[in-house]
This record gives structure tokens, sequence and C-alpha cells, in this order.
């Protein structure tokens, strides 16, 4: 009985019964125990390998994004170095057109103030003055408006032309203004049906701000039509307030070609004339307009 159960007693490693001698169940067991510790460091010889070369895979992808990263910081680096260079080299150059279609350029001043406009008829601006735009008498054309340092207008050169009903009219001035108020000096060129005047004028203008001169003006367009309101206009222009052209040097709708100085209300006083025909004549008038006497001397020839 004991010994049948000594012989069921068996290592389940070994498998070994406990009938076998000791010296063979020891030499079995150092055989195993050999065979496990070799294949035990086989296995950590594998794993010690595998790690080398996954850390050597590793290696190779860290140096060739090195050298990718290299690359490309080379090649920005020469890039922005270009641009800068390259920037700098336009700088130093102007730009060159043959033709641009444009409706309006804008020249303005570093601090962003304009200085001049050139546009076509519709992007035209208004009349700016004192900082406030009003409406042009007869619309916009198309030109050039010069302004001042205060950004209001002080001049310009404007065109226009066109036919309506088979009839031709056209304009054209080039004008200079007084500082804070109209022009008072330019070129003008006007035609209607036919008749045509052109020539060189100077105006003269008061020293009150044509702002103010416009309040006035306002308000007298705003009273009911009748003869309260023809007074007021009557007076304004009388007062001088709206100012006077004092020379022209042109020719008339007449095609007389005249040379007229007039006094600080705008009448002519004297008037040297060479008419269509030919005729020549230095006429001296009074303020109603009358002439007063004229050379050559017509009443010596009654």
């Amino acid at each position: 009985m004991q010994g049948k159960n000594l012989r069921n007693l068996t290592s389940p490693r070994l498998c070994i019964d406990l009938t076998t001698p000791i010296r063979e169940v020891m030499k079995t067991r150092a055989a195993l125990y050999a065979t496990v510790k070799v294949s035990n460091y086989a296995g950590r010889q594998w794993i010690r390998r595998r790690g080398q070369i996954e850390e050597r895979v590793m290696e190779s992808r860290v140096q060739r994004d090195i050298r990718f990263l290299k690359a490309y910081a080379i090649m920005l680096t020469v890039l922005l170095a270009g641009v800068v260079v390259y920037g700098f080299t336009w700088a130093d150059q102007k730009t060159r057109f043959d033709e641009i279609d444009v409706a309006r350029i804008n020249i303005v001043e570093k601090d962003g103030t304009v200085k001049l406009i050139i546009s076509n008829k519709e992007r035209a601006p208004d009349a700016i003055i004192n900082g406030k735009t009003y409406p042009r008498q007869g619309g916009n054309s198309a030109g050039i408006i010069f302004l001042n340092d205060k950004g209001d207008e002080c001049g310009g050169l404007t065109f226009s032309g066109a036919e309506k009903d088979g009839k031709a009219g056209a304009g054209a001035v080039l004008l200079f203004d007084q500082f804070n108020q109209d022009q008072t000096v330019g070129i003008t060129y006007s035609e209607r049906a036919g008749r045509r005047s052109a020539g060189f004028n100077v105006w003269d203008r008061p020293d009150t701000p044509i702002w103010e001169t416009l309040k006035t003006w306002d308000a007298i367009q705003a009273m009911k039509d009748g003869p309260e309101k023809t007074d007021a206009i009557k007076k304004l222009q009388e007062s001088g307030a709206a100012g006077a052209r004092r020379i022209f040097v042109g020719k008339d709708p007449d095609k007389a070609a005249q040379v007229v100085l007039c006094d600080a209300r705008g009448k002519p006083r004297i008037r040297m004339i060479v008419d269509a025909a030919g005729a020549a004549r230095l006429e001296f008038l009074d303020e109603a307009g009358k002439v007063t006497s004229s050379l050559p001397d017509d009443s010596k020839k009654r």
C-alpha cells in the first residue's frame, strides 16, 4: 500500500516513477534544467536582438527625419533670402505699365491725405469745401481734381462733350481756386448750338470763406418764390460775396477776339476788340455798360 502510494507521488515535470534510481532521476533533472536554461537564454538573446533591430530601425528613421528637416531648413532659408533680396531690389525699381484701364486714381500723401483725383464721370467726386461735400452745378465730369493740405478742393481740370438732337455741346475748364474760396484764375471753353467761347479768366474773390456764402445761398434757396426771394438774390450778388470776373482774354460767341477789363462788380469798363470782320476798336464803358468813348472815335465819323 505504501509502495503503491510512493509510486503515485511522481513529479509532474519529471514524470519519473519513484522507483527509478535516484542517480537516473538526477541526470534527467539536470538534462531538463539545462534544456530550459538554454531555451531561456535563447529567448533572452532573441528579445535582446529584436530590441537592437528595432533600435537601429528607429535610429535610421530619426536620422532620415533629421536629414529631411535640414534640407527643408536650407531650402526655406534660401527662399526667404531670395524674397528679401528681391523685395529690396523691387523697392528701388519703378513699375511700368504700357496701358491700364481704371475708373479712378487717388494720389495721396504719406498720412493718407488725398491731393489729386483722376476719374471718369461716374466716379468723379463732389466738391469738397471745409470737409463737406457739395453737388456741382451741371453735375460731375471726367477729369482731374486738385486738393489742398486740408483736403478741400482747390482747382481742377474737367471736360465734356456730346451731341443731342443733332446739336453739339461741349465744355472744358482748367481752374485754380483761391484758398477757402472759388476759382481765381482759369482757362475755359464752352460750345452751345454752334456758338463758341474760349479764353483766359481772372476772378476777384472776397476774404469771406466760401462756405459762409453757401450757407446764405442755401437759406435764400429755401425761401418761397416771389419778390422777396428775388430781392435777396440781387442783394447777395451786389454785395460781392460771390466775387466777380475782372479780366477776360479770349474769343466771344460772336467770334470777336477781346480783352475785357472789369470793375469790382464784374462790369466791363474797358474792351479791346477785333471783331469777326477784322475791325478793331477800343471802348470805355460806364457802370451801366454804356460806351462813353472809343477809339477810333465813332462820333467823328458821323
